[in-house]
């Protein structure tokens, strides 16, 4: 009866002798003893030689990949080309927040503002706007209260208008999510911003996707507050927005206090943070933070961060070397 050997480096009892010579066997590295390509052995045919013979190509009908793929990555699967947006440290260098799975009825895009009751708003400094006096279209990151970018705003309106209406100028702001996606859009129209004209006061539309209208938020008319409603997508009343007499930002914060529609109760407030003496006297790059309940509808949420570009616009942004104001103290 014959037995087959065991494989080279097992355990051989006694009386069995190895079958095969010791030099047929020395381990991967040194390669000795593996058997010679006979001489006229040309290896497999194909379109691409390689060190032992010719390489064979595709079969016939094998999927080419598509132009969205790069290089080769470890293992030699392809490399596909991820946008700028979806970097995890973002554009600017920051992180951005997670994207929460979308609850139900939420425009898309919103879905992260359903997980936070504090977002802070920080315009970009620009540096032509600060030498110069031309205004540039205004450039904000919108992050939460761990410093994580959750949107980014950009406006955009031309040159002549910006620079011949000042802080009054009509605009049109689009907010970015991390995809680059623009997911809301913010349409200020040209208002008086008289008190002698209170029938034509200062308002804004928020549409959650672009085009679709989620809320407004309208001036209301008053001798001495700033007061301003918030209104669903129905133009009903929800809340109210109550500010200062005076806005003195003079080493303070000024508070924009979010109320009932009676206004006897306070649930949030939009706050004008105080940036420090330098960057206040000689830009109008200004930082914010909006505080608001964590189960307000997501739509109200952003209402009210429409209601902050509003109340930056119209309070605390300059143009060359004066504070313009859009609106006045009604």
């Amino acid at each position: 009866m014959q037995t087959e050997a065991p494989h080279p480096g097992t355990y051989l009892p006694a009386g069995y002798g190895p079958r095969y010579p010791p030099a047929a066997y020395q381990g991967p590295s040194e390669r000795n003893g593996y058997p010679i390509p006979q001489p006229d052995y040309q290896g497999p045919q194909g379109p691409y030689p390689g060190p032992q013979g010719p390489y064979p190509g595709p079969h016939a009908g094998y999927p080419v990949p598509p132009g969205g793929y790069g290089s080769v990555g470890p293992g030699g699967f392809p490399v596909q080309n991820q946008p700028a947006y979806n970097h995890p440290a973002g554009p600017g260098g920051t992180p951005w927040m997670p994207a929460p799975p979308p609850p139900m009825n939420c425009p898309p895009g919103l879905e992260y503002l359903t997980q936070i009751d504090q977002i802070l708003v920080h315009q970009q400094i620009e540096l032509l706007e600060v030498l110069t006096g031309f205004e540039t279209n205004n450039k904000y990151e919108i992050k939460n209260s761990l410093g994580q970018r959750v949107y980014f705003a950009v406006e955009d309106t031309d040159c002549c208008t910006r620079n011949c209406c000042g802080a009054a100028r009509p605009f049109t702001l689009r907010i970015l999510d991390n995809l680059g996606r623009e997911v809301m859009t913010l349409e200020r129209p040209l208002r008086c911003s008289s008190c002698c004209f209170p029938c034509c006061l200062q308002e804004i539309e928020i549409q959650a996707p672009p085009g679709v209208p989620v809320g407004y938020v309208t001036q209301t008319w008053h001798p001495c507050l700033p007061k301003f409603t918030l209104q669903n997508e129905k133009k009903e009343d929800v809340l109210k927005v109550v500010g200062p007499c005076v806005a003195c930002s003079c080493c303070s914060d000024i508070d924009f206090e979010l109320k009932s529609l009676d206004e006897e109760s306070v649930v949030g407030k939009i706050s004008k943070q105080w940036s420090g003496l330098v960057r206040e006297a000689f830009t109008d790059a200004d930082n914010f933070g909006i505080q608001f309940p964590l189960d307000l509808d997501v739509k109200m949420k952003a209402v009210m961060l429409g209601a902050c570009f509003l109340i930056d616009f119209m309070f605390f942004e300059k143009t060359g070397n004066e504070d313009q104001r859009a609106g006045v103290w009604q």
